[in-house]
């Protein structure tokens, strides 16, 4: 038996839509499905887990033990961005300061949550253990160190680490010319057949 999904048993799960080439381990959990948008040639491996709205674009990898929490307000992951393993996204997140109750088995009106949407931008790279709060918007091109902790926007074209993360130099646009290869080789194989 393969690890991965067949594509027609990834269509039975449900998606609210799902791209060619997509291979999701048979190990991952995915609850809320129908408010999932995922793009083609994704990958996302085993132990992951996928809850509430989520749009995943295209060329994209989620390594093992990531998590993605949409919630209500939901994540977006742009093209080509790379999640690295163990790396957790929240779009919603308990009160920690003691004022609220947290943990799933305490009913809402002692527990408010803040939600707030997450954008993570193309050609981003979340390194292993990152974690990403809610309301942040991560731009085109940014790159993060392990165990990075990610609470505020990101400009483009940086290079992050800490906790939490900080820049600490910019980054080059030298893979745009790269996807342009890529993409134009693509496109060339498609006009000859292949």
């Amino acid at each position: 038996m393969n690890s991965f999904y067949s594509q027609e048993e990834l269509a039975q799960i449900g998606f609210a839509q799902l791209g060619e080439h997509v291979c999701i381990s048979r190990k991952c959990s995915i609850y809320g499905a129908g408010g999932m948008r995922i793009g083609s040639h994704v990958r996302i491996d085993d132990f992951c887990i996928l809850s509430g709205r989520i749009e995943i674009g295209d060329f994209i990898h989620i390594a093992a033990y990531s998590a993605v929490y949409g919630g209500k307000e939901g994540v977006t992951i742009r093209d080509f961005a790379n999640i690295s393993s163990r790396v957790c996204i929240y779009a919603l997140s308990d009160d920690y300061s003691g004022k609220s109750m947290t943990n799933p088995m305490v009913p809402d009106l002692f527990k408010p949550v803040d939600h707030g949407h997450v954008e993570i931008g193309r050609h981003c790279i979340l390194g292993t253990c990152s974690t990403v709060l809610p309301h942040v918007v991560v731009e085109e091109g940014c790159a993060f160190g392990a165990y990075s902790f990610i609470r505020q926007d990101c400009k483009a074209w940086g290079i992050y680490a800490g906790i939490p993360c900080r820049r600490i130099r910019e980054r080059s646009r030298d893979l745009l010319a790269l996807e342009q290869a890529m993409l134009n080789a693509s496109e060339q194989k498609k006009d000859l057949g292949g």
